[in-house]
């Protein structure tokens, strides 16, 4: 019995193929044609489950399109809010980080950990160690912040992740690089002395980058919400799939 978990995010859709919880082969796809890479995995092979989680709601003719292509089709957006209430997780959550919440507590079960969302979008959630959700925070990703700097300054050039920085800087460029760079990392270095004690777990398109420039102890899972949605999945398939 093989599942497709599908994750669509702010820049790109990732992919895999899971037997019960666990992860199969990965895809990665960035365009503006989701529902046509999509399509593509499916015509291959028909899941007996394809899960869908996303921040913008799928369409009446997507969701029909999609129910077409599986034996089942499980959705989360915010026009299913259903199939996380059991989680224990508030609603203003967006599904693939509240996925990455659910992978956390399965994989550091009785630990407390912090989640370290490094995306399009900084987000760092708490979770307690029996498992309880509580709370987190919401900044801006390395790349957004490059872009926020040329676009609402008239003068700075707009430069993107270098493959090393100076600090301080000593250009215009190294300057940028080097105020966004270390400012995302002093930010995770205070997130870090203020739970010490948590688990630090790294997930999203940069995580590794900042991984590699950490001191502590980190735990780098670039695929947390797939993860995620392999357990949620593995769960719905088990209370529906007879």
């Amino acid at each position: 019995m093989s599942n497709l978990l599908v994750e669509i995010g702010n820049t790109a859709v990732k992919a895999a193929w899971s037997e019960g919880p666990v992860l199969g082969k990965t895809f990665r796809y960035q365009g503006e044609k989701a529902m046509d890479f999509i399509s593509s995995l499916t015509e291959k092979q028909v899941p007996t489950v394809l899960a869908v989680v996303s921040g913008r709601s799928i369409s009446a003719e997507e969701e029909k399109t999609l129910g077409a292509s599986c034996q089942f089709l499980m959705i989360l957006d915010p026009a299913h809010p259903d199939v996380l209430s059991s989680y224990g997780l508030p609603e203003y959550l967006s599904y693939d980080r509240a996925s990455s919440i659910v992978a956390a507590k399965y994989l550091f079960k009785g630990k407390s950990c912090t989640v370290f969302d490094l995306g399009t979008t900084l987000t760092v959630d708490f979770i307690d160690e029996s498992g309880t959700y509580r709370g987190g925070n919401i900044s801006l990703g390395c790349r957004t912040r490059f872009k926020a700097l040329n676009r609402y300054s008239k003068a700075l050039p707009l430069v993107n992740v270098p493959s090393s920085d100076k600090f301080p800087g000593d250009s215009e460029k190294s300057s940028i690089e080097s105020g966004v760079i270390s400012g995302i990392m002093f930010e995770i270095d205070g997130y870090i002395r203020s739970n010490p004690e948590n688990i630090m777990i790294f997930t999203g398109g940069d995580a590794i980058y900042f991984a590699k420039k950490m001191k502590n102890s980190i735990f780098v899972v670039c695929n947390l919400g797939l993860i995620g949605l392999a357990i949620i999945t593995d769960e719905y398939v088990k209370k529906n799939v007879q």
